[in-house]
């Protein structure tokens, strides 16, 4: 068995800069988010979905050297939440166009949620393609994504992201 691998352990001194807001706004959306350390040194992606002029999706991403996850089978998150649905994503390169994805719901509670890769769908800007699913040979991405088709506010709170 493979021992856990961490892709990002949220503390006080981590490069938050390193993590990109990328919202609706690139096709002319209203949502606003953001990504912060709070004082106990988590991760808390947070914002409002605007379904305004055709908007609906706020994501976070952080992009990776890529590295080879042959012998590893999944993601590993602890995290809790405000009990809405998200996406966790992934990439397997910086020139792919498709994220592997994965719904999820929050909790209000503390929870390690385990991934499988071969759960992980390929989407396309919303559309299922007929392609694998991820079949985890490379890492070169990993992402949030909220858009449930209605106006809300969010906050997810992150403490580590591993593959095992």
């Amino acid at each position: 068995m493979t021992e856990a691998k961490s892709i990002c352990n949220f503390s006080k001194s981590t490069k938050i800069e390193e993590w990109q807001i990328v919202n609706d706004e690139v096709m002319g959306g209203m949502s606003m988010s953001i990504i912060q350390i709070n004082p106990e040194g988590n991760g808390v992606f947070s914002g409002h979905v605007s379904l305004d002029n055709n908007g609906g999706f706020c994501l976070v991403r952080h992009d990776l050297e890529r590295i080879k996850v042959e012998g590893y089978s999944s993601f590993e998150i602890r995290m809790k939440g405000d009990g809405k649905k998200y996406q966790f994503r992934c990439k397997s390169s910086d020139q792919q166009r498709h994220s592997y994805i994965y719904p999820f719901i929050s909790v209000k509670d503390w929870k390690i949620m385990t991934i499988p890769f071969k759960k992980m769908e390929p989407y396309f800007r919303g559309d299922s393609l007929k392609m694998p699913n991820y079949h985890g040979d490379f890492l070169a991405q990993i992402a949030i994504l909220i858009g449930n088709n209605k106006e809300e506010d969010f906050k997810l709170e992150l403490d580590y992201i591993n593959i095992k």
